[in-house]
């Protein structure tokens, strides 16, 4: 019997190696990565700390000049209307829809004329009201995608050097500043991802565009032993988070067509950046969705909430020593949180929203 055991276990092994490889595949390729990966994803890079020497930044879980002008943002605030579904919602998901519904958008597709116009994110202003504690104090929550056109981190940076302090995000050690020309040096697999994107889709990465260096931008965001602990403290883990999001995200796939129109874009000639960048921009609409199911069964995730009140402790700080124009700078999946909490913790309320062009969806 040992004589055939051995090479059926084998047999098996080399069975599981083949099916693990093909999912991975699947998964890291996938339209619902790629879109993870631009909400959310900042790749490692070798960054700087104030003052000491060079260090490695850990990856985080998750951005082609063109001769065209740049698209003016506007001041239009209706959001994109919710996918229709062809199957009966429980009373269950219809709440949660109606929930999403009333929450403000902070990333959009805009249209002209009923046809994809701009992939937009927003910045939404907010001010301590009368009798807070932080009475007339402004912050900004100031939405990105981690791609984009040139001239959206042309416009983003003019606007980032008029704030006191701009708190970004990055999974790294307290004080990180980011070096631009050691991008190429450090890539990892959601780094290849994101570049491979940008490529694709004539569009140009976040990091490699704005200044981190900027003397008012500070680091606001967990460090790896920060975000490892919050995960454990709770009984989670990476695995079982990106276990949910997938679950989360193939619901929301099975709505809106999943990959068959990334593929269909794939192949579509001449027109195969804007087709693609259309399709994308609708899965980064509907990506909301999928941060809903990031939640633990007590409603509760490290990627957007533990990292947001990492930051929003930052923000305390900053509020508390004299700081009365801030912008928090993150990905814009994580806003919608953070409007809770500067609403429910800082006695702010949200008094305008205007809207910045990520992608441009008429060109290639």
């Amino acid at each position: 019997m040992k004589r055939h055991f051995l090479p059926r276990l084998s047999a098996w092994r080399v069975a599981f190696q083949s099916i693990w490889q093909r999912f991975f595949h699947r998964v890291r390729t996938s339209g619902l990565a790629m879109c993870l990966s631009a909400a959310f994803g900042c790749a490692p890079v070798v960054a700087q700390e104030p003052a000491v020497a060079e260090t490695q930044v850990a990856e985080t879980p998750a951005q082609a000049e063109t001769e065209t002008p740049p698209l003016q943002p506007t001041a239009e605030t209706e959001t994109p209307d919710t996918p229709a579904t062809e199957t009966p919602k429980t009373a269950t998901e219809s709440a949660d829809e109606a929930k999403i519904a009333e929450e403000p958008a902070y990333v959009r597709v805009h249209e002209v004329d009923g046809k994809p116009n701009a992939l937009q994110t927003a910045t939404v202003q907010f001010v301590g009201q009368p009798g807070t504690r932080y009475d007339g104090a402004i912050v900004d929550l100031v939405g990105v995608v981690h791609i984009g056109q040139n001239e959206y981190y042309t416009e983003l940076k003019e606007q980032l050097s008029k704030y006191d302090s701009v708190l970004y995000e990055l999974v790294a050690p307290d004080g990180t500043r980011i070096r631009p020309e050691d991008l190429e040096e450090r890539r990892s697999i959601l780094a290849s991802v994101q570049t491979g994107m940008k490529d694709m889709l004539n569009l140009e990465y976040q990091l490699e565009k704005i200044d981190y260096m900027a003397e008012n931008f500070r680091h606001a965001d967990m460090s790896p032993d920060e975000f490892v602990e919050d995960l454990e403290k709770r009984g989670d883990s990476v695995w079982k988070m990106i276990a949910r999001m997938l679950g989360a995200g193939i619901a929301s796939q099975a709505k809106t067509g999943g990959d068959a129109g990334l593929l269909m874009a794939m192949f579509s000639g001449e027109d195969r950046p804007k087709n693609m960048k259309r399709a994308m921009a609708r899965q980064l609409v509907d990506i909301e969705l999928v941060t809903a199911g990031m939640d633990d069964a007590n409603g509760e995730n490290t990627l957007i909430k533990g990292r947001n009140r990492k930051a929003f402790e930052i923000l305390k700080e900053e509020l508390d020593d004299g700081k009365e124009n801030i912008a928090v700078f993150y990905g814009a999946g994580h806003l919608p949180d953070m409007a809770e909490r500067l609403e429910n913790d800082f006695g702010m309320k949200a008094v305008q929203t205007t809207w910045s062009d990520a992608w441009d969806l008429t060109r290639n």
